[in-house]
């Protein structure tokens, strides 16, 4: 019988582990890729709108030469920060399935890499699942295609081609700059009226330049309603319109899995899609389980961040002390 499993080892599940192994708990972590996956399928080159000390955890210093850090800087930074702190990390493990017990204890079905499951029960369990697995589908024809794909690493595939991206936030502003540079035809189109106030400010002036001298093609108010292997149709005020195409890239965001915590008896919010939780202890409606990260945002997974999800930690290390004491 484990104290507490945390189920994901990113920045927010470290976090909790470590927060707990400052009050003599050694939790086990169980991550079905590897520590930091989310930030390892980030585009290969990106810079982080942070600055370092806001993605740090455990008071373990982030240093870097660099204002803000890069990707590569924060998979070795997270890294270290998981050895230094001898966490108890189990990776490649899927947890499929987490079960309230009649005792009031957890049990929860887990698979290996290799196929292999088994079965591993705690007195309390912190969800701090990603959601990169499960990206925002257009439900289009067409989407399923090899050519179309929901993450963006790097330009260098797309040299010489066509490509459409799909969506007008900062990841989508990215890769369209950068597929620019790297030779690639790019057309952005998003259903927005406008540019998103959500753009990073020093990025949008030259964005908005290299539309305006026609480097990159921008439509607004508009949506790709099929996927075909050389073109794509898009619709802007009810006109269809279907232009020559290589790829698309539909960088629509991503949304959390609420499976797990529904299986255990966790409420969810029916307006917010956000489970129901006391943001003071992060603790669900089921007594003893536990959500940090994004686990605990809504459909729109961008309301939380590392830099405010690396705090839940701390709420949760002190709520589970505080019910240690008093049974004590």
């Amino acid at each position: 019988m484990e104290e507490i499993i945390i189920v994901g080892a990113g920045p927010c599940g470290l976090s909790a582990a470590i927060e707990l192994q400052r009050l003599g708990i050694q939790p086990l972590i169980i991550e079905k890729q590897v520590v930091a996956h989310s930030i390892y399928l980030y585009p290969t080159y990106m810079q982080f709108f942070s600055t370092p000390e806001l993605l740090e955890i455990g008071d373990i210093p982030f240093t870097t030469p660099n204002e803000k850090p890069t990707r590569l800087e924060a998979l070795h930074y997270y890294r270290n920060a998981a050895s230094h702190s001898a966490l108890r990390i189990q990776p490649y493990h899927t947890v499929n399935d987490i079960a309230k017990q009649a005792d009031g204890t957890f049990s929860l079905e887990v698979t290996s890499r290799t196929g292999e499951a088994s079965v591993v029960k705690a007195r309390y369990v912190i969800v701090a699942t990603g959601y990169f697995d499960h990206p925002n589908l257009l439900g289009i024809p067409g989407e399923e295609l090899a050519k179309v794909t929901h993450y963006y690493r790097e330009a260098h595939p797309y040299t010489g081609t066509k490509v459409v991206i799909i969506g007008g936030n900062n990841s989508a502003i990215d890769a369209a700059l950068d597929l620019m540079r790297a030779g690639a035809e790019v057309t952005v189109v998003y259903r927005g009226e406008g540019y998103s106030p959500n753009i990073k400010p020093w990025v949008l002036p030259i964005f908005e330049s290299m539309v305006n001298k026609g480097r990159i093609n921008m439509h607004f108010q508009s949506q790709v309603i099929r996927i075909d292997e050389r073109s794509v149709t898009i619709r802007h005020n009810g006109v269809e319109r279907e232009i020559s195409n290589d790829f698309v890239l539909a960088l629509t965001g991503f949304r959390p899995d609420r499976r797990m915590l529904v299986s255990a008896g966790a409420r969810i919010n029916e307006e917010s899609t956000a489970p129901v939780h006391d943001p003071d202890t992060m603790e669900t409606t089921v007594p003893g389980l536990y959500i940090a990260g994004v686990a605990a945002s809504g459909s729109n997974a961008n309301e939380v961040f590392i830099e405010t999800g690396r705090l839940h930690g701390g709420k949760i290390a002190r709520h589970i002390a505080g019910k240690a004491d008093s049974t004590s």
